[in-house]
């Protein structure tokens, strides 16, 4: 499920009823957590927390127009999904999320490379999200983008 929007609210407008309290919650939190730096945006049709070129002009190696994503929240069609490249990049975060997460929901965590999915909008670790959003500057970020990801 694509949605096209030019702003955050927008997106958030754009959503299925069911879907706006979740989303928004997950917004809120992203932004009321994340260390000062980052900007938030629409961003691959999502909405997206990114390293603005201010910060890092160089942009993101795939297309250095764009600046360097970070974290991006979308509805997808079975579940809302939260990407976060600092998950991807780094181990150490990656294992601690994992080990966080049973402390705080009970079902199985659904995540792939990059995206924690969640499927039940009851159950998203509001709490957990906070501090993962917390353990990353954006300095921190692009050391580790350019160490770990970006192709020279």
């Amino acid at each position: 499920m694509t949605i096209d929007a030019q702003t955050p609210d927008e997106y958030i407008n754009k959503l299925p009823e069911n879907r706006i309290e979740a989303v928004s919650q997950l917004r809120e939190t992203v932004k009321s957590n994340l260390p000062d730096g980052f900007e938030e945006c629409i961003s691959y049709k999502m909405i997206g927390y990114v390293v603005p070129h201010s910060l890092y002009p160089n942009g993101y190696h795939v297309d250095p127009k764009l600046p360097l994503p970070f974290i991006n929240i979308a509805s997808q069609k079975n579940f809302v999904a939260l990407y976060h490249s600092g998950i991807y990049a780094d181990k150490e975060l990656h294992d601690w999320f994992v080990r966080e997460y049973p402390k705080y929901v009970k079902t199985k965590l659904d995540m792939g490379k990059s995206c924690i999915r969640f499927k039940n909008m009851n159950t998203i670790p509001y709490a957990l999200i906070a501090e993962l959003c917390q353990k990353m500057t954006p300095k921190d970020w692009i050391a580790l983008y350019e160490q770990n990801i970006k192709k020279t």
